[in-house]
C-alpha cells in the first residue's frame, strides 16, 4: 500500500471554482478568465433564486466530513458546525443529503464516537456514517487469525476485535511478559532479574492503530519485535528483511485540539519509529497497509458508505459528486485531490481498481469527482502561509505528510476556501441548485 504515492502525476484540482475568504464578509469566487466579487446582497440573491429554482429531487453528491478543527475543537462544538446542520437536516431531523464523518482519530470506538457526535450536533449518528482511521483494517482479512502486537491507546483489544483480528497481544502485555525489554523510566525498571521466558507464542505482525501514551516503551517494544522475528526475548545476528508485516493508521503529523497551536498526531509518533528504524538496520521500515487520509483506501472504503447510506434511504440517482470538508491541507485536501485524481484515471483507464487481501473491488464505481473544501477553524489559517505558498527567500514550506506520500503542491491546493463548515454546505448547495 506503501505505492499509494504513485498516483501523484499532474496537478488535480477539481472544480473550476475555486472560493476564497473575504474578510469584509460573505464569498468570492474567481472563474479562469473572469472575475467578480459578491457582497452580502448580492450572495442572499443568489441564495434566494436557488430556493425558487430548486427541485430538491433526489442527492447526487454527499459530504465527507472531517471531525477535529471542523465540527470540534476539542470538546466544544464549533458554532458554524450547528448552522451547517440546520441546513442539512429536514424537518424531521433527518439528513438531506448522505453524510460520512472521516476522522483520523482511532482510540475510539466506532460506535462511541457516533454516540459522541450525536451528542454535540443534535442529532442521531448511526456508527456506520463514522470512519476511523483504522476501519479500513477490516479488509486486510489475510492478516486477521495472525498474531498481532497492538500498539495505541484506549479500547484497543476491543477495537483490533471489531476491525476482525481474533488474536492481539497489547504492548503492555508484551512488557509484563518481558520485563527487561522496558528500561527507559527508572522507576520501571525490574528490581530483580526475572527468569527468561521460553513459553510465550511467537509475534505475527504490528498494527499501529493510533498514538500510545508511554512513546519510549512502544518505541523500543515494537524495534525488539522487528528485529527478533516476533520473538523479543530472543536475539538475532541479522535483523531480519523483510519484516514482518505492519499496519498503520492515520499518518498525521499535527491535529488541532483546544491548544493555540496544533499538537502531535500518530504521523509523528511513526516517523520516529521509521527513522529509529533505518537508523538500527540502515533499511526503511515497510507498510503492508497505510490507513486514513490521505490514503486512496480510505476514499474508496467512504465512498463505498455514501452508497450504501444513500440506497437505505431509497435514492436512486447514483451519487456522482463528493466533497470533501476538512482543516488540514496535508490529509484532507492531499486527500481528497489524490482521490479525484485517481477518479480521473479511472475513467480515463489509466487506473487499476485497488486490491485489498487479494480481492478486486465488486462494484464499479459511480462517482465522478471529489472537491476538496479547506476551512480555517483548525489546522489551517489564512494569517498563516497557504499551503503551497513558498516561505520568505523563496524557499519551499516544510512537507508535513508522510514518507510514502510524495509532495506534490497541486495536490495540497484546495478546490475551495471558506471560513468555516457552515460556508461550505451553502457553497455546495449552490453549486449543486439545492435549497439552503
Amino acid at each position: 500500500m506503501a505505492a499509494l504515492g504513485s498516483f501523484v502525476a499532474v496537478r488535480g484540482a477539481p472544480g473550476p471554482w475555486r472560493w476564497a475568504v473575504c474578510a469584509a464578509g460573505g464569498l468570492r469566487g474567481r472563474h479562469p478568465g473572469r472575475g467578480y466579487a459578491a457582497g452580502p446582497a448580492q450572495v442572499k440573491q443568489l441564495v434566494d433564486d436557488c430556493a425558487r429554482t430548486s427541485s430538491q429531487s433526489p442527492p447526487t453528491f454527499g459530504f465527507l466530513l472531517d471531525i477535529d478543527g471542523v465540527l470540534v475543537r476539542g470538546h466544544r462544538v464549533i458554532p458554524a458546525a450547528q448552522e451547517a446542520f440546520r441546513r442539512l437536516l429536514n424537518s424531521q431531523g433527518q439528513l438531506r443529503v448522505p453524510v460520512v464523518f472521516v476522522t483520523n482519530a482511532g482510540n475510539i470506538l466506532q460506535h462511541g464516537k457516533a454516540q459522541e457526535l450525536s451528542a454535540l450536533l443534535g442529532f442521531k449518528v448511526e456508527p456506520d456514517q463514522v470512519i476511523l482511521s483504522h476501519s479500513p483494517m477490516k479488509l486486510f482479512s489475510q492478516y486477521h487469525k495472525r498474531r498481532m502486537l497492538v500498539s495505541g491507546q484506549g479500547p484497543l483489544v476491543e477495537n483490533a476485535r471489531v476491525l476482525g483480528f481474533e488474536n492481539v497481544v497489547t504492548v503492555d502485555e508484551l512488557r509484563t511478559a518481558f520485563p527487561v525489554l522496558d528500561m527507559v523510566d527508572l522507576q520501571r525498571r525490574p528490581k530483580t532479574t526475572p527468569v527468561p521466558r521460553n513459553d510465550f507464542p511467537a509475534i505475527e505482525g504490528v498494527l499501529l492503530l493510533g498514538e500510545p501514551v508511554r512513546w519510549e516503551t512502544s518505541l523500543q517494544l515494537i524495534m525488539d519485535v522487528l528485529l527478533s522475528n516476533g520473538n523479543p526475548g530472543t536475539g538475532l545476528a541479522t535483523a531480519p528483511y523483510p519484516h514482518l508485516p505492519v499496519l498503520a493508521s492515520n499518518m498525521d503529523l499535527l491535529w488541532m485540539a483546544e491548544a493555540k497551536m496544533p499538537r502531535f498526531g500518530h504521523g509523528t509518533f511513526l516517523l520516529c519509529l521509521e527513522t529509529i528504524y533505518r537508523k538500527m538496520t540502515g533499511k526503511e521500515l515497510r507498510y503492508e497497509g497505510l490507513m486514513g487520509k490521505p490514503s486512496i483506501l480510505t476514499y474508496q472504503y467512504a465512498e463505498e458508505l455514501i452508497r450504501q447510506q444513500a440506497e437505505r434511504r431509497g435514492w436512486a440517482a447514483p451519487i456522482q459528486n463528493l466533497y470533501a470538508v476538512g482543516d488540514n491541507p496535508m490529509s484532507d485536501v492531499y486527500g481528497a485531490n489524490l482521490f479525484h485524481q485517481y477518479l480521473q484515471m479511472a475513467k480515463q483507464g489509466g487506473a487499476q481498481e485497488l486490491v485489498v487481501g487479494g480481492l478486486w473491488r465488486q462494484r464499479p464505481s459511480a462517482t465522478q469527482s471529489c472537491a476538496s473544501i479547506l476551512v480555517c477553524t483548525g489546522v489551517y489559517s489564512p494569517e498563516t502561509l497557504a499551503p503551497t505558498e513558498p516561505a520568505e527567500g523563496g524557499e519551499e514550506p516544510p512537507f508535513h505528510g508522510h514518507r510514502d506520500f510524495c509532495f506534490s503542491p497541486g495536490l495540497m491546493e484546495a478546490s475551495h476556501i471558506v471560513n468555516d463548515v457552515d460556508e461550505a454546505v451553502q457553497l455546495v448547495f449552490h453549486k449543486e441548485g439545492w435549497a439552503l
